[in-house]
């Protein structure tokens, strides 16, 4: 069997095949989804996807309905008999769509971080939610540090992010800028954006946000406030960038990077994210199948785009050569093109991780479209430093032919299979998540 058909096989199995209006169950009472968690996701995306699910089921006049309730909503569609279709959103933050998960009152949860280890255990009734099957990944996001329009820093690194939000850093004289005492914003402690830029940059350094911080459930509601606040920072989702003004980010000896999507999409931006839908192993509702199957299809990851996240869609790209590339990196450069993916790796494992399994279905289909299976493709791999150079160097290319062997299943000769060792590095190696972020591969293609 191919390596197509395989992963096809395995979507059978996890995602049922899309049903046609009618097929999936109505209950005669109560919506046919109720989805609880990441704010990031829930105040725009995952609505215009449920949206794009029910017109796709043939219903129509779709159309939303606000409860009292802030931050949650309706989406409505009617039958040919005049049935409603319901579907809840609401959108607290990721913890809460666990929470919900476990007490029932859900049955998907959204989620801007992965799964905790706590919450896995805690959930464990339900199934192995880091199954391929349960663990979607349906979007790439990425953390935008925004200030006011007329900040004129433009560059900070994630050492003085952690040390601006823990408040050691107090005023913007002491990071080279102007304008005084800095003024801290934040999302609230449910939020999936808040977890990713603690363990990405506070944690990572051993600090904690200061108390004095002005927190928001509402990612447009803060962005709004430190655009209109000349002494305001703040850390937000990239749709929600808005009237502010979005800062370079080093981490570690990584390059400066602007929140662009070619550097999110291939996650080598330092404040990319992931966006989850977790769907119950052994409590599956027809519909999040359904809407997970849909959120990976091509229409689905149109709707991640429009919505202003970053598709899995793969595409090639140019990249400009500079003299901090490796010479081979360069040469590589000059005369290929990166795709918008890079392969990653469980953590302290050559094992391709579960976003890995999707993507290999994404990069065989580039390369069967564009006729690159006859040593048209380069694989690329990176690691993260350690004390023996050629040791670096030997688990980069191996992680590159952990990658080869399933792709040459289905037919693919390769080029060239390199390994750059610890060089361009894309986060710290001082901390695990910087470490696992650097292992990985690159693909190319003539």
């Amino acid at each position: 069997m191919t390596l197509r058909g395989l992963f096809l096989l395995m979507a059978c199995a996890c995602l049922p095949l899309m049903a046609n209006a009618g097929e999936l169950p109505i209950p005669e009472s109560g919506p046919v989804l109720r989805i609880q968690g990441s704010n990031t996701i829930g105040a725009a995306l995952g609505p215009a996807l449920v949206e794009g699910l029910l017109r796709e089921q043939g219903l129509h006049k779709i159309h939303s309905e606000t409860p009292d309730k802030a931050n949650e909503l309706r989406v409505v569609g009617l039958t040919a008999q005049g049935r409603r279709v319901v579907i809840e959103v609401a959108a607290h933050g990721s913890s809460t769509g666990f929470n919900a998960l476990k007490n029932g009152t859900a049955d998907l949860a959204a989620s801007s971080r992965p799964i905790k280890d706590s919450e896995l255990t805690d959930l464990k009734s339900l199934g192995n939610l880091k199954s391929p099957g349960a663990e979607q990944v349906i979007a790439i996001d990425g953390l935008a540090i925004i200030l006011h329009p007329q900040n004129p820093l433009n560059q900070l690194d994630t050492e003085q992010l952690a040390r601006i939000f823990s408040g050691e850093a107090k005023t913007w004289e002491e990071l080279g800028g102007i304008g005084g005492s800095i003024h801290l914003y934040a999302r609230d402690d449910q939020s999936g954006t808040y977890d990713t830029f603690k363990e990405l940059v506070l944690s990572s350094h051993g600090q904690s946000l200061d108390s004095v911080a002005k927190r928001f459930e509402s990612s447009e509601q803060l962005s709004d406030a430190v655009s209109q606040d000349p002494q305001g920072i703040g850390f937000i989702g990239l749709p929600y960038v808005r009237q502010a003004k979005a800062v370079a980010i080093v981490d570690g000896q990584s390059q400066a990077m602007l929140p662009l999507n070619s550097l999110i999409a291939t996650e080598d931006y330092p404040l990319s994210r992931r966006l989850f839908f977790y769907l119950p192993p052994n409590n599956k509702n027809a519909w999040a199948e359904a809407l997970v199957a849909y959120a990976q299809s091509a229409t689905g990851q149109a709707i991640v785009a429009a919505n202003g996240f970053i598709a899995q869609t793969v595409q090639a790209m140019t990249v400009t050569p500079n003299a901090l590339m490796p010479e081979g990196y360069q040469a590589l450069s000059r005369h290929a093109q990166r795709l918008s993916v890079n392969f990653r790796f469980e953590e302290g494992s050559a094992t391709l991780d579960n976003k890995a399994r999707q993507d290999l279905t994404r990069v065989l289909d580039y390369i069967k479209q564009h006729n690159k299976e006859n040593r048209e493709v380069t694989l690329v791999g990176f690691g993260d430093a350690k004390n023996d150079p050629a040791r670096a160097d030997l688990l980069s290319k191996l992680r590159a032919m952990a990658v080869r062997r399933e792709l040459v299943k289905s037919g693919v000769v390769f080029r060239e299979i390199r390994g750059f060792g610890a060089e361009m590095p894309v986060a710290t190696n001082t901390a695990d998540e910087g470490r696992i972020r650097n292992r990985r591969v690159e693909v190319w293609v003539y």
